[in-house]
């Protein structure tokens, strides 16, 4: 349950982000949701793959570098996903930069459960 509703925040995230940014473009909310899930199984499997082969890269940069990753794995999203275009790394730099910051807010709205 928990999952799905963030993964609902997500695309509402997504869709706010497609109003304020220029460059991002998602056709409705059916795209959003997909693009959301789209990103977390990116997250999950492609990026600590990615995160592995540039690790010198992160830590010459001292983690800025993850800054990069998740900026690549907004641009693969939208070549993955149709309906969700990025017009170029830049925009999807400040995009997955801004998504981050909008899922800290909305994510600690979110209860979480004490475990015993």
């Amino acid at each position: 349950m928990k999952l799905l509703l963030k993964l609902i925040l997500t695309s509402v995230a997504v869709l706010v982000l497609a109003k304020l940014l220029p460059g991002v473009v998602v056709t409705d909310y059916l795209t959003a949701f997909f693009v959301a899930v789209t990103l977390a199984l990116l997250n999950t499997f492609v990026r600590p793959i990615l995160i592995f082969f540039t690790l010198p890269a992160t830590i010459v940069t001292l983690g800025f570098f993850l800054l990069v990753i998740n900026a690549l794995i907004v641009m693969l999203a939208g070549s993955l996903v149709s309906g969700f275009a990025v017009s170029g790394f830049f925009t999807a730099f400040v995009f997955s930069f801004m998504l981050w910051i909008f899922r800290s807010i909305l994510f600690s709205l979110i209860k979480e459960e004490e475990t015993k």
